[in-house]
């Protein structure tokens, strides 16, 4: 049971890596992810609900890692929707205003109800002594003053704690999203026409490992569709990295014969994506 939850997390990050290609505008890309998470929950609801957990362990590490990742990002992503669907204007001092607006009350918010409780300290130290008593079903003590939403808390579902981190991850998000909204430095576009904010953007791999890189993207279509040579997909990456590939044709012949594995850098890129999704979900 516990890789089908994992898999559900890797299909969210496949969902929004499929939804920003296609989607135009921040908007539209929220909402998709919003009617996919809310799917998504509703089926891992009804798993847990028919099948229930084996171990304790998993139970605890279902209500503190794997669904707050799901109901934090539907939080997320219904907050950037509303907060994007209410914004009176595209650009400008007004836009600005708005956005830096969304950001206090978001701090407000923050300070409110989050970041002086017990329990963000305890989640935020990384402790684990008292999860049986915050990620268990059935622990749910009246005694601590909860607050009023937990008499709409469905018990078997939830152990009022996990909302609490997925709260948690979905503010931390925001805040990285408004932050990129009212600041023009941190804007994606800005960065990469600002040689200054680049310089310590360098490339620290091997150059064959990198001639590896660009011919995988150029013979997967993976760039343009597949409508640009290679000299000019490694082109983008000498100047983006201000490195000198010299002749990448030759490079790549010897990279054909090359005794053993052929494709050791994109194994290793493989490999090391794997150990941190397992690490960090």
């Amino acid at each position: 049971m516990q890789s089908t939850y994992k898999d559900a997390l890797y299909s969210i990050l496949k969902k929004e890596q499929e939804i920003s290609l296609e989607s135009v505008h921040v908007i539209d890309e929220s909402y998709r992810m919003i009617v996919f998470l809310q799917d998504l929950l509703t089926r891992i609801k009804k798993d847990v609900l028919e099948h229930h957990f084996t171990e304790e362990n998993e139970e605890i590490e279902f209500f503190r890692i794997i669904k707050p990742q799901i109901l934090g990002k539907l939080i997320y992503y219904n907050k950037v929707y509303r907060i994007e669907t209410s914004c009176p204007v595209s650009s400008g001092k007004m836009y600005y205003k708005y956005f830096s607006g969304e950001l206090q009350q978001l701090k407000n918010e923050y300070k409110e109800h989050i970041c002086n409780s017990d329990f963000y300290r305890y989640y935020r130290s990384g402790r684990t002594d008292r999860d049986r008593d915050f990620f268990k079903l059935g622990k749910i003590n009246l005694n601590t003053g909860l607050n009023s939403f937990i008499f709409e808390v469905d018990t078997q579902f939830s152990t009022y704690y996990d909302y609490k981190v997925s709260r948690i991850i979905a503010d931390e998000l925001l805040y990285n999203y408004l932050i990129i909204k009212i600041n023009p430095v941190d804007k994606p576009d800005a960065i990469l026409q600002n040689a200054e904010s680049t310089k310590d953007v360098f490339w620290t791999e091997s150059k064959n490992a990198l001639i590896e890189l660009i011919y995988a993207l150029y013979v997967s279509g993976a760039i343009s569709n597949g409508k640009i040579g290679v000299r000019k997909i490694s082109l983008v990456f000498q100047l983006l990295f201000r490195i000198q590939l010299g002749d990448i044709h030759h490079a790549f012949h010897r990279m054909k014969d090359r005794a053993g594995n052929r494709t050791l850098f994109l194994e290793q890129l493989k490999s090391s994506l794997e150990q941190y999704m397992d690490k960090d979900l």
